[in-house]
């Protein structure tokens, strides 16, 4: 069944990742969504349905930094801060879920930042 909106059709595919994923204190969701203008990722707790991490280029911090860089470039950036924040909390393993979008472009040079900054998964 084909649909002609593109926003439910990746809720349906998120839906269909997320039911595999699971995240804990110890080993929290990497939770990554992507807008036209910007990129937005966050460690979440599943178990307490907390937030316990987020990073993006809307940040106060990091708002001056993503000015002039290009959209991939910024989604490394964004990878990097939120595995320096995570490593702050004590936070070294996390499990990827990429909210229904490809895994190419921005979400993948996130997910480059993050392994670059320290995370493993």
């Amino acid at each position: 069944m084909a649909y002609k909106n593109r926003a439910v059709a990746r809720v349906r595919r998120h839906a269909r990742v997320r039911k595999n994923l699971f995240g804990d204190a110890q080993r929290p969701r990497l939770c990554v969504f992507k807008s036209l203008t910007g990129i937005y990722a966050q460690l979440i707790d599943d178990m307490e349905g907390a937030t316990l991490v987020s990073a993006s280029t809307i940040d106060k911090e990091l708002r001056e930094r993503m000015k002039g860089l290009k959209k991939t470039e910024q989604a490394k950036a964004i990878g990097q801060a939120l595995a320096e924040r995570a490593k702050s909390k004590g936070i070294a393993s996390v499990v990827f879920d990429r909210g229904g979008f490809r895994y190419t472009g921005r979400v993948k040079a996130l997910a480059d930042g993050a392994r670059e900054g320290g995370l493993q998964f």
